[in-house]
């Protein structure tokens, strides 16, 4: 499967959002997922399998638990392929950081901007 049909689904990537705060045991993945999205515990169990095949998540057990934390590597592939595509993107942000911090220096020092 493709990292984007992995990451095209919603219920994918909130688990992996879920993920990306820590470590988290199957069943609260699924807890919150049920309650999000009101699946079945199988259907979570489905998504988690989804991302641990395709390496977006990995499992270690911890006695009866299975832990659950973010797969890098398909991650880092999704980010090299998504930098062919920064230049469109990353000067219009730096644009807009540079007109913020302006911004913040005109309202901290108003009296720069008098003479202007």
């Amino acid at each position: 499967m493709h990292a984007f049909d992995v990451l095209g689904d919603p219920v994918r990537r909130r688990i992996l959002e879920l993920l990306a705060g820590g470590e988290r045991a199957a069943g609260a993945v699924t807890e919150v997922i049920r309650a999000e999205f009101g699946i079945s515990q199988p259907a979570v169990s489905q998504h988690l399998k989804v991302l641990r095949d395709n390496g977006f998540a990995v499992v270690r057990q911890d006695g009866t638990r299975r832990l659950y934390a973010v797969g890098h590597a398909p991650l880092r592939d999704v980010d090299d392929w998504l930098g062919k595509f920064r230049r469109y993107w990353t000067p219009p942000l730096d644009a807009l950081a540079t007109e913020i911090a302006r911004g913040k220096r005109a309202r901290r020092h108003p009296e720069e901007g008098e003479g202007s």
